[in-house]
Order: structure tokens, then sequence, then C-alpha cells
């Protein structure tokens, strides 16, 4: 017998297990009126009137349906009212401009656009045939009609599209199936022993990565989801008090959030010896694990992965034979991205380059399949990333071999930040480079040679901001006077990055 695996089987079994717990603890302060809180009953519901409304604009199986906003219940529905009926989700960064999003719109062929209300502005310089502010229940429902099956479900059919910025000025349409979706929650999952006493808060943007899989993971077990919109440190430690939560995703600068409000708070730290908190985006140090696990009590797990595979590559969680070993040693271990998932393939290749295999890398590339071919040559998809496999069989990630920077746990394309300085007519050359950063991880960071004309850093910046999201912009400008260039012309980045970077054993943060 073969049963396809969709993701609609995770609110299915919900459904059928867990019909009357809340399934959703919808933000309380957004701009479109809150769901509050809804049944596991209650969300399949919404899906199926989602899908229903979507038959009725006539989107087909295969359509795409894009969504801008920030984490919602609205959202996490969409999971399954889109994509569970056979159509294709792309979850939009809600943080970028007006243009980026076009683009991404665009190049997906979305039909339908949803929108927050706080970003209500973008959907005017869009041309799409259906597009609908959120918070009127009717744009995104029809409560009184049932949708149509979808007749012929496929497990490699796309499930979802994932912009990611990689090496390329415009970003790339990764293409996740419902069977990447599917073992990478489930894989993801086993690793992180979650259950139906699971509070899970969503610190982690939804748009990235499909939220890591988690909101897959969480339902099809029963878990109590907590949706959080904005990320603020005082207000995840309330939560975690609030609601019980056990667990949470996060980017370092989720963490640091969380770390600086706690000396501020009244009482014992909320989830102590309860709450797990899930890292990836980039390596936090190893005083910043030490903290976590000594000033919050939390337990610590990092896990190294991309959008292209879906994204779990490696998890690295404390084992039974570290127990003895002392906070430093410990925190010093779990820094490593971590060891193969399972059903997961890891290896390095001549060139030092990080290369993995699994059931759960991308289909391709959407509308670019010499880009695709690249990426999966051999049968192994080339992460970019530099790295050695460790005694242990633990993956460490040494260098950044593709130009990107990661900051705050988002990609930003140098070359498309590069691109937006040039165009500044003061500016003769520039590269622009990550360096580390306690706080974000890597700051983007413009070295530029100008004409001579007099300009300023904030000039550089505020001009940046007219065409990029504010997270690729530039948080600092040094002006040199030349850039180091190989006797063919070629930049050479990695002697800019070595005053920032000698004293480190990684080419990362």
């Amino acid at each position: 017998m073969f049963y396809p695996l969709t993701v609609r089987d995770f609110l299915d079994r919900a459904e059928q297990v867990y019909p009357d717990r809340v399934a959703v603890i919808d933000e309380p302060e957004q701009p479109a009126a809150s769901l509050g809180e809804i049944t596991y009953r209650e969300m399949a519901a919404l899906a199926r009137a989602q899908a229903a409304r979507l038959d009725a604009l006539g989107v087909p199986v295969g359509g795409r349906v894009a969504f801008v906003s920030e984490n919602s219940a609205r959202l996490l529905t969409s999971f399954y009212g889109v994509s569970g009926f056979g159509r294709v989700l792309v979850p939009v960064n809600f943080r970028l401009s007006t243009a980026e999003i076009g683009y991404i719109v665009g190049h997906s062929g979305a039909d339908v656009v949803y929108a927050d209300p706080a970003h209500r502005h973008v959907l005017d310089a869009l041309d799409v045939t259906h597009k609908f502010v959120l918070g009127d229940d009717d744009d995104l429902y029809a409560r009184d009609a049932e949708p149509r099956p979808w007749d012929d479900p496929d497990e490699n059919a796309t499930a979802t599209i994932n912009y990611t910025s990689g090496t390329t000025a415009r970003p790339k349409g990764v293409q996740l199936t419902h069977r990447n979706n599917w073992l990478n929650a489930t894989v993801f999952g086993l690793h992180t022993t979650i259950s139906d006493r699971d509070v899970y808060l969503h610190t982690l943007p939804q748009f990235h990565a499909n939220g890591w899989g988690m909101p897959f993971a969480m339902t099809g077990v029963g878990a109590q989801h907590v949706i959080l919109r904005k990320v603020d440190g005082t207000e995840i430690l309330r939560r975690v008090q609030r609601h019980g939560v056990t667990a949470m995703c996060a980017a370092p600068a989720v963490i640091a959030a969380a770390l600086d409000a706690a000396p501020d708070w009244s009482g014992d730290i909320p989830g102590r010896d309860r709450v797990r908190i899930i890292a990836a985006g980039a390596p936090p140090p190893t005083r910043t694990i030490e903290r976590v696990l000594d000033e919050l009590g939390w337990e610590f797990i990092q896990i190294y992965g991309l959008t292209e595979t879906s994204p779990l590559v490696t998890v690295n969680r404390q084992r039974a034979e570290w127990d003895a070993l002392s906070t430093h040693e410990r925190a010093r271990r779990l820094g490593r991205a971590g060891a193969p998932a399972l059903g997961v393939r890891v290896t390095v290749d001549a060139d030092g380059e990080v290369l993995t295999q699994s059931n759960h890398n991308l289909a391709g590339y959407w509308e670019q399949p010499e880009a695709t071919a690249e990426a999966q040559a051999g049968n192994w998809f080339h992460t970019g990333d530099g790295g050695i496999v460790d005694d242990d069989g633990y993956l460490v990630i040494s260098d950044r071999k593709k130009d990107v920077i990661i900051t705050g746990g988002e990609n930003v394309s140098s070359i498309e930040v590069e691109d937006a300085l040039m165009s500044y007519p003061a500016v003769k050359e520039v590269a622009v480079i990550g360096i580390p950063d306690d706080k974000w991880g890597e700051l983007v960071t413009g070295l530029v040679v100008t004409d001579g004309s007099a300009v300023s850093a904030p000039d550089l910046i505020a001009h940046c901001r007219e065409s990029l999201a504010g997270y690729k912009c530039p948080k600092r400008i040094d002006f040199v006077a030349e850039l180091p260039r190989t006797a063919t012309g070629k930049l050479q980045k990695f002697k800019l990055r070595e005053e920032f970077w000698s004293e480190r054993d990684r080419q990362v943060n």
C-alpha cells in the first residue's frame, strides 16, 4: 500500500484526536482582529473555509497564494487551508521592501495575495487578480461552503515556495514539497521530543522556512500554539509564565532579547528546567549558551540547516554522556552545528564545502532549472558553507563560502546591498561583508571607495533604505582608499574580512 504524505495529515490528526483542545492562542494586539483562542476543531473548520474561498476565487490545484504577515493564527491556519488542498503557499518576509515583495509575488505567479493591515500599502503596488487586507474574515473564509477535495494528492507536489536571499541580487524561490515538509517536521519533532504536553511559542517568523516545520510538527501532536507577533524579551518571559510555554525556536538575536530582559524580571525566571529553546541561523558564542543554561535555566538545542533543506540538517542536543561536565564545557560542545539528523547524510568535499543528502532537500528553485542543477550537482545539495566533521561526528561550520551575511537570523545577499550602494552617485567601488556582532551575529558593513565627493555614512545608509528592507541595510560604513583585488581584478573579500575576524576561530558568528 502507498499513501501519499501531505501536510494536511498534521491537522487531520489534531482534529480527530484533540478536537476540543485549545489549538492556538492568537496574538491579542494586532491590526487585524485577533482570532483569540480557537480549538483544533475550529482551526480545521477555518482551513476548510479558506480552501472553499479559494475555490470560489477559481484558484486551481497548484495555484500560488501569497501571504504577507507577521505571525498570526490566520497565517498558521493557511499552511493547511492553502497547501492542504493542493495549492501552493508563498509565505513572504514582511520585512522586505514593497519592490522586493512585488518581485516575489510576480516571480511566483501568485494570483491571490493576503496582507496584514500593517502592510496594506504593499497591495497597492501589486498587479494581481485578487488581493485582500486581513481582518475581514469574509476575505479569507467561505464559512458556509465545503471545499472541493484534492482528488489526486501527490506528496511530490510543491506545498510551499519560500524565497531566500543567496549569492544573487534576486531571491530564489525554494520549492518544498509535501514530502519535504512532512519528513522535516516529523524528524525535527523526534529529535526535540515534542508531545501533546508541549506549549509552543512562535518566536520564529512563520514565513521563515515555514517556521522550520514546527507549525506542522506541533499541530500533529496536538500541542498548543501561542502566537507572538513581535519579538520582545520581556514579552517572551511573560508568555512563558502565563501560558506554560515549553518550547520555542529562535535566532541568536531572540535569545539575546530574552537574556537582556532577565535581569529586570521580578521573581524567578519562568520556565526554568522546562523550556527548551532551539537555535539556528548562526552559532551563538559559548558564553551566550552558558547564560541560557545558567541564567534562564532553559535547555539549549542547536540545529543547522537552510531553507533549501526544509531546513533540518544537523541537531546538537545535550547527551547523557555530558551530564557531569561543567556548564562551560557543555556549552562549548553545544556550540557545534551538530550531528546529522535521522535520514540525513553530511559530508565535506575537497574544497571544504558542506554537502548534504536527505529526503527533505528542495525539489528545485522555482523557474530556475540551471540554479537547481548547480545546487544539486552530484545528487548532493551544496550548502555554500565551509566546515569540518570533527572526531565525534559533529559538523562544525567554519566559514561561509557563498556571499551571504546572516544577521539576526536573516540571510542578506551582499551583492544586493552592493548594488544599492553603487547606485549612489559618489560611490566608485564598494564591498559589503559581515563582521562579528554580539547582538546580531553579523553586522552588515559597507567598505566604500568614493569619487572624492562629500558623502557621509548616514547618507549612504538612508539611500539604501529607499530600496532595501531595513535589516539588509548597512549598519556600518567604512570609507577606504582602495579595495584589494587580484591581478585579474577580482575582489578579495577574504582580505577585507581578516581585519575583523582574525582573532576568531570561525569565520561565522
